[in-house]
């Protein structure tokens, strides 16, 4: 009898995993077609194109040699984000949530500065532009001087990510710990169960202020316009991942989609107390504010250029005061 038990949560968390999966094949497209479309007034690429048909084709496309010192950890990152975002989602199903280790904020703090700490190291361990050898030193400061500093043109997205780690995704760790101040508790089972016998989170006060420091750190983690500087189009290219080809270029686009997803599953569970299982139609729930955030975050971008530090700076301090004033809020 216990043996089916185990069984059947293994099957619910593996069921559930890859319906969330499938899904959020489809949020970029949606975003691109049903929003930025809309908005700017053209047509737009059909809804399965950015999150099915593109990483289709790159699988099939031809790997490039890498030039970095370290290849090999190289290639291997787009996957390391991709398994601490599946390791995300499971964390944030109720069949985990028998696992302490797993299931808390510390946890998915931990995994979510591991995703981000992967950018750093992306920029960092490239060095030519997509993998060709110039004709021409792919430098943008120093000369061949032992004194004299070099910086390549990736190591700018470096140096960005490594800032935006520092002090750019404070908020939305804020509003993580938002809830604690109600349950009482950093396990996410606890958080849940507060949250079904006293009424969900983002209807008092102190939620209603944290949902919003969440939602402006759900972009700034998504490195999503405005908040977009380490992949700024007009100075670094595609940042991080401007040199990543076939198969790795198309499990980025997989994780971007995945991310999206599983970012509006972690709202559900920790401000309205719903985590995501195929065994209750409560995942329907989810799948709503997952819709929500892309909807709200399509709308944003849309409108938002690319903020420099003058305008990145006050608005992720204002963010944080905000998270502060929700977690005192719910001290009271």
């Amino acid at each position: 009898m216990f043996s089916n038990t185990i069984v059947y949560s293994i099957l619910a968390v593996i069921i559930t995993v890859l319906v969330c999966f499938i899904l959020s094949t489809l949020l970029p497209g949606i975003e691109r077609k049903y929003i930025h479309a809309r908005i700017q007034q053209r047509i737009g690429p059909v809804v399965i194109a950015p999150g099915i048909m593109a990483p289709i084709k790159f699988m099939f496309k031809k790997n490039v040699k890498v030039e970095s010192p370290v290849p090999g950890l190289y290639k291997i990152l787009p996957i390391i984000c991709f398994i601490v975002v599946l390791c995300l989602l499971i964390a944030l199903t109720p069949q985990a949530f028998a696992i302490p280790a797993l299931s808390s904020l510390v946890a998915i703090v931990g995994l979510l500065k591991v995703e981000e700490i992967c950018y750093v190291l992306m920029g960092a361990l490239s060095k030519s532009v997509m993998s060709v050898r110039m004709p021409f030193p792919d430098q943008i400061k120093g000369a061949a001087h032992n004194s004299v500093t070099r910086s390549f043109i990736e190591d700018i997205s470096s140096r960005r990510s490594l800032r935006m780690i520092t002090y750019g995704s404070f908020p939305l760790y804020l509003a993580l710990f938002a809830p604690v101040t109600q349950a009482r508790s950093i396990f996410l089972g606890d958080i849940v169960r507060y949250q079904q016998i006293n009424g969900p989170f983002l209807f008092t006060v102190s939620g209603a202020i944290a949902a919003i420091v969440f939602f402006i750190g759900y972009m700034i983690i998504l490195n999503e316009y405005p908040f977009s500087i380490i992949k700024a189009k007009c100075d670094v290219i595609e940042g991080p991942y401007m040199e990543y080809a076939s198969k790795y270029r198309a499990i980025v686009y997989l994780t971007r989609g995945f991310f999206m997803f599983v970012l509006g599953v972690l709202f559900s569970v920790l401000f309205l107390g719903v985590p995501p299982t195929i065994t209750s139609f409560s995942i329907l729930i989810n799948i709503v504010v997952v819709l929500i955030f892309v909807v709200m975050m399509g709308i944003f971008s849309a409108f938002s250029p690319v903020f420099t530090n003058r305008q990145l700076l006050p608005t992720i301090l204002g963010a944080t005061l905000l998270g502060m004033l929700s977690i005192v809020l719910g001290l009271l």
